[in-house]
C-alpha cells in the first residue's frame, strides 16, 4: 500500500500480456473478446488518467482529450497499445471525478479505522476509485468482473498484498452497493 514494486512487469507490453492472460480466465457477459479487451484497456487507462490528474493537477477534460488524441492507438515501448473502449474510459474518469466524494466515502468505509484515503499510494487510490465507481454506477456489469479486473490491474503495479487489499476493499464496496 505504499510504493509500486519493481517485481512487477516493466513494460506496457508485459502489463497488457498479464491482463490478457487474466481476461482469458473470465468473460464479461454479452461482449465479444475484442470488446472485453477494449474495456480492460479502458480501465487501465482510467487508472492512469486519474493518477496523472492527481499528480499533475490537470483537469478531467484535458486528460481525457490527451488520452483520446495521443495515447489510444499509440505505440508505447515499441508495441502498439491495444484498442480501448474510449467511451467506457471517459465514463469512468468523468464518473469518478463527478462523484468523488461518494466514491471516497464508499472506499473509506472499507479501510481500517485509522486509515485515510490520503495515506494510500496514488495508484492504489486510482484503482479503488475506478473500481468503486463501476460497482456503484454500472450494476449491469457483474461484480466479479469489476473486482477481478481491478485486482489484475493491481497485480500489474503492486505485490500480492496490495492486490489482496484491492480485492477485499472492492468486495466490501460491492456488498454495500449491491446487496
Amino acid at each position: 500500500m505504499t510504493e509500486p514494486t519493481n517485481t512487477t512487469p516493466a513494460t506496457v507490453a508485459e502489463v497488457m500480456a498479464q491482463l490478457a492472460e487474466a481476461d482469458r480466465a473470465r468473460a464479461e457477459p454479452q461482449l465479444t473478446s475484442r470488446q472485453r479487451r477494449a474495456r480492460t484497456v479502458a480501465r487501465l487507462a482510467a487508472v492512469q488518467a486519474l493518477y496523472q490528474m492527481e499528480l499533475a493537477g490537470e483537469g478531467v477534460e484535458v486528460v481525457v482529450k490527451e488520452f483520446r488524441n495521443h495515447r489510444f492507438d499509440a505505440d508505447i515501448d515499441g508495441a502498439p497499445l491495444a484498442e480501448a473502449d474510449e467511451d467506457w474510459f471517459s465514463d469512468i474518469v468523468h464518473g469518478v471525478v463527478e462523484d468523488q466524494r461518494r466514491i471516497d466515502e464508499a472506499v473509506k468505509a472499507r479501510l481500517a479505522s485509522n486509515w485515510r484515503m490520503e495515506r494510500l499510494d496514488a495508484t492504489l487510490r486510482a484503482l479503488l476509485r475506478c473500481g468503486a465507481w463501476e460497482l456503484k454506477s454500472k450494476p449491469d456489469v457483474p461484480r466479479e468482473i469489476v473486482i477481478d479486473e481491478y485486482v489484475e490491474l493491481a497485480k500489474a503495479f503492486f505485490d500480492e498484498a496490495e492486490a489482496k487489499f484491492v480485492n477485499a476493499a472492492l468486495d466490501g464496496v460491492a456488498r454495500d452497493a449491491r446487496d
